[in-house]
């Protein structure tokens, strides 16, 4: 649906009076597009702290963006910070030095990436600043406006965070402010692939819900990204899921995710095995809970938990998720700060956070696999536009980009975790949200 309000305030008479009474002033975000691969205009890089750390100069410098020249008045696509050695709560004088005099020549659509390192279980003082970074980037990010972004990423090998400052300083990134990402994971790296712009050729991915919407926009994704997609829907939905996947050369799996034997028709749809498990189907069957009959409860539940829980277990046990794969599951922001009137969806999202924390260390240790969730806000789909209008327009405007979010901002993320080089990224939540301000 189409949001007016942010067309209005691209126009002149929109900025006058948006800015006359005080009203949020979203800016049109630069998304990834074959016409837009990356952003426009060069990357500063800067330091805080005693020193770099080795090898991150040379991997952001593979990231995508040139470098600054430091010509006077130079304005910048991305600012990388690398914060790293930062130790004393004093050495956070260097990040206000570094940043203040930079922070105002970001271009519209920029994006200020802070590099720091995790936090020290033996050393109080050095948790105590690397820690102070998380509030600093989160408030950075309420800040910057005009579109920008802000994101804090923990990392001690350069390599291993590579697809994940790729991704940060992208165009595809283009929702995702104000979050901490963690890529000290233990699992290998593969090689390169062979084509950069299709890491995930000769890979298969199965995408649940891929009829429309979500399910859609993270099946276009993968397919860009060289992956044979299996596009699973329930069969009621046959007509549209065979559209999508014959869009993307994928094949259709009509199938309901609950149904006891769906992980065994799934691994008989992959024989050679999956290397991506998206868990994006999911349902709502909102009720204030005293108005709300187990029914409702119970469908919601089973749909958006139980079945993920069931299939993962059964498709990591056989082996039909191969080694070097990996699960992403669906979460939400409602399973992080609660809804009115959906207690069910909210408990089902919430519990997808306690899969991940829970299983991602011992699938990484026992099957080679990784763990992770998005959590998306308030996306544009056509469930969002159903919304009693005031009640939508909160929801756009409740972030720090003033906005929605697009269902390919959510297929992004999901094919960066998808990557087979972001193998380093494992038990993470990734809020897709704009940086929403419920549970913030």
């Amino acid at each position: 649906m189409a949001d007016r309000y942010l067309r209005l305030t691209t126009t002149a008479p929109g900025r006058f009076l948006t800015r006359r009474l005080g009203l949020p002033q979203p800016a049109p975000l630069r998304r990834w597009s074959e016409r837009t691969p990356t952003l426009d205009g060069p990357l500063l890089h800067l330091t805080a702290g005693p020193k770099g750390l080795d090898g991150l100069a040379d991997t952001a410098a593979r990231a995508g963006l040139p470098p600054a020249s430091n010509t006077p008045g130079e304005r910048y696509a991305a600012v990388l910070l690398d914060a790293t050695h930062l130790a004393t709560p004093a050495d956070l004088a260097e990040v206000h030095a570094a940043l203040h005099p930079v922070v105002r020549r970001l271009r519209p659509s920029g994006r200020i990436v802070l590099a720091g390192a995790p936090l020290s279980a033996t050393d109080h003082h050095q948790a105590a600043a690397q820690q102070a970074l998380e509030g600093f980037v989160r408030s950075l990010g309420k800040e910057v406006g005009h579109g920008s972004t802000a994101n804090l990423l923990r990392l001690t090998d350069p390599a291993a965070a590579e697809s994940t400052l790729r991704f940060l300083l992208s165009p595809k990134s283009a929702y995702l402010s104000g979050q901490v990402l963690d890529t000290t994971g233990t699992l290998p790296l593969p090689a390169p692939p062979s084509d950069p712009a299709r890491p995930l050729a000769g890979r298969t991915a199965l995408v649940t819900g891929a009829a429309q919407g979500i399910g859609a926009a993270v099946a276009t994704a993968l397919a860009r990204d060289g992956a044979h997609v299996l596009c699973l829907d329930v069969p009621g939905a046959r007509a549209a899921l065979t559209r999508t996947a014959e869009r993307l050369g994928g094949t259709p799996l009509p199938l309901d995710i609950t149904a006891p034997e769906a992980a065994e028709q799934i691994a008989a749809a992959a024989p050679d095995g999956l290397h991506a498990l998206v868990h994006n189907a999911g349902i709502t069957r909102d009720r204030r809970l005293a108005n709300m009959p187990a029914e409702r409860w119970n469908t919601v539940l089973d749909v958006n938990l139980a079945a993920v829980l069931t299939t993962t277990d059964a498709l990591l046990t056989t082996g039909a998720i191969r080694r070097g794969g990996t699960v992403i599951a669906t979460a939400s922001i409602a399973g992080i700060a609660g809804n009115t009137g959906q207690t069910n969806y909210a408990a089902s999202k919430a519990g997808i956070i306690g899969l991940v924390r829970a299983l991602a260390p011992r699938a990484a240790a026992d099957h080679g696999v990784t763990v992770n969730a998005v959590a998306p806000g308030f996306i544009e789909t056509r469930m969002t536009a159903e919304v009693p209008f005031l009640i939508r327009e909160a929801g756009r405007r409740m972030n720090s980009l003033a906005q929605g979010g697009l269902p390919e901002d959510v297929a992004e993320t999901t094919a960066w975790l998808a990557d087979p080089a972001s193998a380093a990224v494992n038990g993470q939540v990734i809020r897709v949200c704009g940086q929403s301000l419920l549970g913030a």
